[in-house]
């Protein structure tokens, strides 16, 4: 028991130190400005939205395959933008939803008008690809890579990934799992593959982190669902893909960052970053 508590404890305070350094991105790229109101509607909902694993998988992934965390820093930031913008739209304070659609903790203060929030969450998607853009150098010659990264978050936040499980979920009788794999599991994907990918990492290593990311991403997922709905059965769906979570970091065994990233599917999501939307 005293070795498991040490590991969570380092496993926490790796996931800290992402997670304070991709604030400290966002509170730099994100200032209070002209026009004030824009940027402060931007600022709060930003920060208002809970945190998501994803953002800090990619600074992980990034830091395994031998990357400066710095490379991953924009690419982290967007990945949370894309995740605040899609938890914006889901919590818009509406009075004529076709049903009421309970949502666990944390929900967001709302400041503002469904307006100004609904054209806030539209905004903050292109400002996290603005936020890629300019993070290309010509020094470290990583133009490539950022444009394959903006497209892969591009294909993770549209109707392929996080859309289309928020239209699926809108359906009685919905999937649980293949929602949890829609928006959780395809955004930890996308930023597991990203991280790698600015890391320069190979093509084998890139595709090992995503699968990891989709598998870790969607055991999250279910996992808030399984607190949430204690009535579902899901704990041999969850084990079944913690399985293939794990095999996906083989390749890395012996590297100190994979055993902290595969604490990813090992705790419940409130003992690290917030996972919840």
């Amino acid at each position: 028991m005293p070795r498991r508590i040490v590991a969570m404890a380092q496993n926490q305070s790796y996931w800290a130190s992402i997670e304070a350094d991709v604030q400290s991105y966002l509170e730099k790229a994100i200032p209070i400005r002209s026009p004030e109101s824009v940027f402060e509607p931007m600022q709060h909902l930003t920060f208002a939205a809970p945190r998501t694993t994803a953002s800090a998988l990619c600074v992980a992934a990034c830091e395994l395959v031998s990357g400066d965390r710095s490379r991953a820093m924009a690419a982290a930031s967007a990945v949370h933008l894309m995740h605040a913008a899609a938890y914006i739209h889901e919590h818009l304070p509406l009075t004529d939803r076709p049903r009421p659609r309970p949502k666990p903790k944390p929900t967001i203060q709302h400041k503002y008008n469904p307006n100004i929030e609904l054209l806030t969450g539209d905004g903050i998607i292109p400002f996290g690809l603005e936020l890629l853009a300019r993070s290309m150098d010509l020094a470290q010659n990583n133009q490539d890579r950022v444009l394959r990264v903006i497209i892969e978050m591009s294909r993770a936040s549209g109707s392929q990934g996080v859309v289309d499980g928020q239209y699926q979920e809108l359906g009685t009788d919905h999937d649980v799992e293949y929602v949890c794999k829609k928006k959780e599991g395809e955004l930890h994907a996308c930023g597991a593959a990203c991280g790698a990918i600015l890391a320069g990492g190979t093509e084998e290593e890139i595709e090992r982190l995503r699968k990891f990311g989709v598998y870790a991403g969607t055991v999250r997922g279910l996992m808030v669902a399984r607190n949430n709905r204690p009535g579902i059965a899901l704990e041999d769906k969850i084990e079944k893909l913690k399985g293939l979570a794990l095999k996906e970091l083989e390749c890395f065994q012996g590297n100190m960052i994979a055993e902290l990233i595969a604490g990813l599917v090992h705790d419940e999501p409130s003992l690290l970053v917030a996972a919840e939307r």
